[in-house]
């Protein structure tokens, strides 16, 4: 995109473009900056497409704003990750992610050559590989670098440094090459994040995504000339080389990350929402799903905005990924994201559409609010599985908002409850990514828990009092690095009531919530006989024959004065404790609607009516999608519970079954980033 089409969106922040090309010297800066920009790059790289390689050289401006004296710093190596089978990505994994696996010959890796200081002094030697989590040895995804001089607070230090990368083959984790097409992500030596007076540098992990500092970021990125390329911030130039190759300059302000795409084969489509334009690079075989890509984000970018507050950039790219490159799909990066599609993919299966909604949503929990997603990682995932369970069903919904195809109708909502009902216990949400029992629990914990959670507050509070805490949310700590108390503060302030009883237990604890109806009943109260009671003697010609009247009147009057005692019996059989709400439903059509604040083992409610109980719901409006077991939520005087909720957690089994087969996941591959 020219780069002149972003002036009209940031004039709106009072920002005047001052475009120089060239270092840090004579920056491409903007005047008002919205974030601190504590680390800034300015970076060269030559791509070897044959090889697979990256040439590279940056100067990383860092500034202290710690408050604290400095002696060290330290980087991430990512490509580390997929140097060989020893590193720590590559143990925890087993060699797979997301069903991608690194050919025989694909590895990748990156070596940082030279490190010197603006001065001239080569501090290459003093580079040490860390491994401040595992204590792996054979693991190079960080490094510490030991300072000649103490950097003190609110002072800035030049750090250059020389590197070479090669790319895994085919993408894997989110990154890497096949063929003509090039998806580079974390390539660069990349600095961690001084907080709370430390290093917060973790090694890369199989069950972990980033941490960065906000900054400036000047690349130039050397392509074959015939290739197409997209990258994160804006176009600045297209410079051609004359050798074969054009060196594409993109810049980009108050971003924590930056990567890019290339490849020849890309079919572009763009178009404009809002105050943000689009552009959606196809691969050619999908080309004619190109409006489909542009029509989901923008609904993306009109949702998020208008529901939760700025996107405070002036453009987007969504990319493709290349068949047979599908590890690169479903992943977000500061205004660029992958998505992820199939062949004849029907309109009535939105993978598409959830994929490049739920990745554009990472542009605001990810990006926007830096959360540190190595130790909270639900503070993005989770966050934005919520939101998109909330967009996907206001704009597609209420029935059938992800699958509306041969009369089957499912919800988002029921996709992320049917995978956290099967892993409920195994992990509270809130641990560091790595620590988690399993992959499984990982992403249950940090994708579709904390999605059911958030959408059971919602249903508490209200919609309108929860989107009103998710702008306040975004207004308060975007461009810094909120955590998870920061979060609950706001919901606490907004919903004007402690919440920590909702919290401790939903991200704290891996307590289950359960509520059950265990025991209905209804009975006639009969005439009062045995002994000390007054009992009435008939008369010889009162009608009665054998202690029955024989009085057509006699029998109405006593039918009317029929009374039933009815019971209902509902058991909290977890151990998470939430108010919840019963219906008892009697046989003349009325509704008795009670509450029950859910804190002891259980609760009986007795009716005295002249009509029978019929049945009785717990949680009756399904106000409470944490609640693991709906099976037991209903019960009918005659007859067991009600079937509709058993066929509902069948469609919710079988459901989890097809998820498990390759042919299905293959259909829905645009959905590969959520689950």
């Amino acid at each position: 995109m020219p780069y002149d089409h972003a002036i009209g969106k940031l004039r709106r922040f009072g920002l005047v473009a001052c475009f120089c090309a060239g270092a840090f010297a004579q920056p491409v800066i903007f005047q008002q900056p919205l974030s601190p920009r504590i680390a800034n790059y300015d970076i060269d790289v030559k791509l070897d497409a044959e090889k697979k390689m990256l040439h590279g050289n940056e100067t990383l401006k860092w500034f202290n704003k710690s408050g604290g004296t400095i002696t060290e710093l330290q980087f991430h190596l990512y490509l580390n990750a997929f140097r060989n089978h020893k590193s720590t990505f590559m143990k925890e994994s087993g060699g797979v992610s997301r069903g991608n696996k690194i050919d025989k010959d694909g590895w990748g890796f990156i070596e940082a050559n030279k490190i010197a200081l603006a001065s001239g002094e080569d501090l290459t030697g003093s580079m040490e590989f860390i491994q401040p989590d595992d204590g792996n040895p054979d693991d190079k995804t960080v490094f510490r670098l030991p300072l000649p001089q103490p950097l003190k607070p609110n002072d800035s230090i030049i750090v250059h440094i020389d590197f070479t990368g090669k790319l895994p083959q085919p993408p894997f984790a989110r990154t890497g090459a096949k063929k003509e097409y090039f998806f580079v992500g974390q390539w660069f030596p990349k600095i961690g994040v001084y907080i709370d007076g430390k290093w917060n540098c973790h090694q890369f992990h199989a069950n972990s995504e980033f941490f960065a500092d906000y900054g400036v970021y000047n690349v130039r990125m050397t392509v074959p000339e015939k290739n197409i390329l997209g990258a994160t911030g804006l176009q600045v130039e297209v410079k051609n080389n004359g050798d074969g190759t054009a060196t594409h300059f993109y810049h980009a302000e108050d971003v924590h990350d930056f990567a890019w795409t290339t490849s020849p084969e890309f079919v572009e489509f763009k178009d404009k929402t809002q105050d943000v334009d689009i552009r959606v690079l196809m691969q050619p075989d999908h080309a004619y799903q190109g409006p489909r890509h542009v029509e989901a984000a923008k609904a993306a970018v009109e949702y998020f905005q208008n529901w939760y507050g700025d996107y405070p950039f002036p453009n987007l790219t969504v990319v493709d990924p290349r068949r047979g490159a599908g590890g690169s799909g479903g992943m977000e990066y500061p205004t660029l994201i992958t998505a992820g599609t199939a062949y004849g993919l029907p309109e009535g299966i939105r993978g598409v559409e959830l994929v490049i909604i739920h990745e554009f949503g990472h542009n605001f929990w990810y990006h926007l609010l830096a959360s540190n997603e190595f130790e909270e990682s639900w503070m993005d995932e989770g966050i934005n599985t919520y939101t998109e369970i909330q967009i996907v069903n206001d704009k597609y919904g209420p029935v059938g908002d992800m699958i509306n195809w041969l009369g089957i109708k499912i919800n988002g909502l029921q996709l992320h409850r049917g995978q956290y009902i099967f892993y409920s216990d195994l992990d509270p949400i809130l641990r560091n990514a790595w620590g988690f029992y399993s992959g499984t629990s990982y992403g249950v914990n940090s994708y579709a828990k904390p999605g059911v959670v958030l959408t059971t507050l919602q249903n508490y509070l209200g919609k309108e009092k929860v989107q009103q805490v998710m702008r306040t949310y975004v207004e308060r700590w975007r461009f810094k690095h909120p955590k998870s108390r920061d979060f609950f503060n706001v919901v606490d302030e907004v919903a004007g009531e402690d919440l920590a009883w909702f919290f401790d237990q939903a991200f704290f604890s891996n307590a289950v919530l359960d509520y059950s109806v265990d025991r209905v009943f209804t009975r006639e109260i009969k005439k009062a006989e045995g002994y000390d009671f007054t009992l009435s003697v008939a008369k010889p010609d009162s009608g009665m024959t054998n202690g029955k009247s024989q009085s057509n009147d006699s029998v109405d009057a006593n039918a009317k004065s029929k009374m039933y005692e009815s019971g209902v019996n509902v058991r909290r059989l977890g151990t998470f404790k939430f108010p919840v709400e019963m219906v008892a439903t009697f046989d003349n059509g009325e509704k008795v609607r009670e509450k029950w604040d859910g804190q002891e083992l259980w609760k009986k409610f007795t009716y005295l009516k002249p009509s029978k109980l019929v049945s009785a719901t717990v949680d009756p409006d399904f106000k409470i999608p944490l609640d693991l077991n709906y099976t037991n939520n209903s019960k009918a005087v005659k007859g067991s519970s009600l079937g509709v909720n058993k066929l509902s957690v069948r469609w919710l089994f079988w459901l989890q079954f097809l998820l498990d087969q390759p042919e299905f996941m293959n259909l829905l591959s645009a959905v590969n980033s959520i689950f």
